[in-house]
Order: C-alpha cells, then structure tokens, then sequence
C-alpha cells in the first residue's frame, strides 16, 4: 500500500486526509443514528401512561429530555402540558428544529467530500500529465521514468478519487434518508402526544 501511495505522488494525501475524514463521519452518524437511540420502540406509550398516572413533574420532564431525540421532543410537549394546543405544537417545532440540527451533523462535510474528492482526483491526474510532458525534452528526448511517474500519478489519483468519493456519496444519501424518516416519525409521535393531551386521542390509539 505504501509503494502505492509513493507511486501516486503528493496529491494523493488530499484525497486520504478526505477519506479519512469521510470514514469517522460515517462511523459517528452509524451510532449516532441508530433507531433505538433516536426513536425508541414504545417511548411514547410510557409517557403517556407515566402522564395519566403520576401527572409532570420536573424530574421526567429533564430524564425524557436526556433519554434520546424524540424524549427531547416528547419532553418541550411536556413542559408546556397545560397550555393550549397551539402553545404545545409551538414549543415541540422549535425543539424539534433543534433535534433535526442535531441528526443532521456533519451530513454536509460528508456531502461535500464525495462531491469534491472527484475534483481531488482530477487535480492529482492533472499534475500527472504535467509530469509526463515535462520529462520530455527536444534534446534528450522522454525520460522513461520520469513518465512512468507521471502516468502513475495521472492514474492512481483518478482511481483513488472515485474510490472515496462513491461511498462517500451513498453514505451521504443512506443517512439523509434515515434522517428524514426520524424526522417524520417524530413529527407524528409530538403530534400524537398533543392529541393524547387534549383528549383528541386514546391512550390504546398512542402505541
């Protein structure tokens, strides 16, 4: 491997220092965007009967806040129990606009690496052929060397480019779509628990 990037010239640690940086971004949101730490199975039930049994208090309000995303939604909802209906929905979008800030971290840099790395690649291909003709000379004629540098340059940089930049960009679409969904379905369970409130909704409809 190394042999390879000694072969691929200088340009090719943009395209690992990008590649790098792709490989934490997608392993963080792997964790981080796990369904059962965004949205877990069965929370909004639980509020809900822990709602009709014991009322709110301070204490559940700040445990569901820290439990998860949509607790974090469940809980402004909460805060807010005995306001109007309006005042509710209110307070969960401007916690909500908050939570969908949060799951979509780092989504842009990911986005940005698979859209540049192409770039990164051409760039090394470019820097190639700059090698390759100036190992040619009237008097001498080509150096085989030094164009075989070149060529290896031109050639690594390009492949290397495609190769970071195509999981990269699955990665990027897999996890906006995960996002979303998350998002969607939060949106629905706030929504649910607001009805739940104002007796719109019964408990048994909530799961």
């Amino acid at each position: 491997m190394l042999e390879i990037i000694q072969a691929a010239g200088w340009p090719i640690w943009l395209i690992i220092v990008a590649s790098v940086a792709a490989l934490t971004i997608i392993i963080e949101r792997l964790l981080t965007l796990r369904k059962g730490v965004v949205v877990p199975e069965g929370l909004l039930a639980r509020v809900v009967q822990e709602l009709r049994a014991s009322g709110v208090n301070a204490e559940m309000v700040s445990k569901l806040a820290a439990s998860s995303p949509l607790g974090k939604v469940l809980a402004a909802g909460l805060k807010n129990v005995k306001s109007s209906r309006e005042i509710m929905k209110e307070s969960i979008e401007e916690v909500g606009g908050a939570v969908a800030h949060d799951l979509e971290r780092y989504l842009s840099a990911l986005g940005t690496i698979a859209a540049i790395t192409p770039l990164l690649g051409l760039f090394g291909t470019v820097v190639g052929m700059i090698e390759i003709f100036g190992a040619q000379s009237p008097a001498t004629g080509a150096n085989p060397a030094a164009l075989a540098h070149g060529i290896s340059v031109a050639l690594y940089n390009t492949a290397f480019g495609i190769i970071v930049a195509v999981p990269s960009l699955l990665f990027y679409r897999y996890f906006r779509s995960r996002v979303d969904g998350y998002l969607v379905e939060m949106e629905q369970q706030a929504i649910k628990l607001v009805e739940v409130v104002h007796g719109e909704r019964q408990l048994g409809a909530s799961k």
